[in-house]
């Protein structure tokens, strides 16, 4: 579960939210200043570590809802408390989402981040990974036990797809009691066919692909008002999925924001190579390797963690944080746990049914100009799950402007947010604060 950039799930930081009046507290772990902060905060926070499995230690960080205590709460990307400027100083995020909630970043599995693990063996699958999740989570409330009650939510982004509804999966089915809400997936990887499918058609709406080949593609990778770009053995449909791919990934655009520029220009780094791969995976297309020496390791294309990566990387950051002086540096993905990650679960449908049997409620929201995880996926999906349909297609509103669309099923919403790309709370940050605490009260999004 994300709430940070890139497709790939084991790269990202994982993302629980929890509700309550509470004050735990854990001295060791107390976060005492920040470095780049030029005023003291009004809220207490926690970085540490927990288990989750044997051998193995998650980073966390931790802290208070402003609105529902005096104290809030931090996290590393997009939703935080805290922003980052370019020279690394740190600055108050209007549109946290610890306005509304207490939030608990977790950077999962091991090897990502500051998480570790003592064997150095970072070799994992879905199944494992959600299996860690939920014991860090204990490990959580071991710590801070005020908190067990609280209502509780879990939220992620990019393979937060997966990661959301496998770890939620772990809450409803373990004996340990948890005030369990709800969840939220934000452009997420929850189908791989229908992730690739709707691209095709998400490039062609955009402008991305001309009309001959958009005919190609028609003639020779559709029949009868159905068409297959996923696992087409066609020979002339491979060749045309294989330009409309090149469009996409080789002419310099960000697939995470269609609409926003390609920071490093045409040029990109080698993370991008893997979170291409993600992308018709059945075909195994060839991406061009990326040029040595690329700026910051571990950094998808297009998007510039400069700033971050050398603030974490700090000593007196690493300190504040309470990260072992034997850990390696910090990076935004790993190349070493992408590699020898096992993907299990392609399609997170039978996951969702099964929570929907559940009291909870669920969230799919996507930025409409993102091409890792496009909203076409994500609207799909939730229609695939055949839920009573509620209340139809609409618009809401920030600001007296139109923020977006959604559908609602029972338990469950589809949402886009206009004019987002991958990261929804990064791209548009008041918006996505009004989403998430309307899901959260269970309001309308009007």
């Amino acid at each position: 579960m994300s709430v940070a950039t890139g497709l790939p799930k084991i790269l990202f930081t994982l993302s629980c939210l929890c509700l309550g009046l509470g004050s735990g507290q854990y001295a060791p772990d107390l976060i005492t200043s920040l470095p780049g902060l030029s005023t003291e905060p009004n809220f207490l926070q926690w970085s540490g570590y927990l288990q989750a499995g044997e051998g193995k230690y998650f980073h966390y960080w931790c802290g208070h809802s402003l609105r529902r205590s005096p104290r809030g709460a931090n996290g590393l990307h997009s939703a935080t408390n805290l922003k980052m400027n370019t020279d690394g100083s740190l600055y108050r995020n209007p549109y946290s989402w610890n306005k509304v909630a207490n939030v608990l970043y977790l950077e999962s599995p091991a090897g990502v981040g500051y998480s570790y693990s003592l064997s150095q063996n970072y070799q994992t699958n879905d199944q494992q990974v959600a299996a860690d999740n939920y014991q860090a989570l204990l490990s959580f409330f071991e710590k801070f036990p005020t908190f067990a009650n609280h209502d509780f939510y879990v939220f992620g982004e990019s393979y937060g797809g997966v990661y959301v509804p496998s770890l939620s999966a772990q809450i409803v089915r373990g004996p340990f009691s948890i005030n369990f809400k709800g969840f939220g997936v934000g452009n997420g990887m929850s189908n791989y066919q229908l992730n690739d499918n709707t691209l095709v058609e998400f490039g062609y709406y955009h402008g991305l692909i001309g009309d001959d080949l958009w005919a190609t593609l028609q003639t020779y990778c559709c029949s009868k008002d159905t068409c297959n770009f996923f696992n087409n053995t066609e020979d002339n449909c491979f060749d045309a999925v294989l330009k409309a791919y090149g469009m996409i990934q080789g002419v310099g655009l960000n697939i995470y924001n269609l609409y926003s520029p390609c920071w490093g220009a045409h040029g990109y780094q080698g993370r991008y190579a893997a979170d291409m791969s993600n992308l018709f995976r059945k075909y195994q297309f060839n991406v061009a390797a990326p040029p040595p020496g690329g700026p910051i390791p571990g950094v998808p294309a297009c998007i510039n963690a400069t700033a971050m990566y050398m603030w974490l990387n700090r000593n007196d950051v690493r300190q504040a944080l309470h990260i072992p002086n034997s850990l390696p540096v910090w990076e935004l993905c790993s190349p070493q746990v992408s590699s020898q990650y096992q993907r299990q679960y392609l399609d997170m449908a039978p996951f969702y049914q099964e929570l929907l049997q559940h009291d909870l409620r669920a969230l799919v929201y996507n930025g409409d100009i993102d091409m890792a995880c496009n909203f076409l996926g994500g609207e799909r999906f939730v229609e695939a799950l055949k839920q009573p349909m509620v209340s139809p297609y609409q618009p809401w509103y920030w600001n007296d402007q139109v923020a977006g669309f959604f559908k609602e099923y029972k338990k469950i919403t589809f949402l886009t947010v206009k004019g987002s790309g991958h990261m929804v709370p990064q791209y548009r940050p008041a918006q996505a604060l009004k989403m998430f605490e309307s899901f959260l009260k269970n309001t309308s999004f009007l």
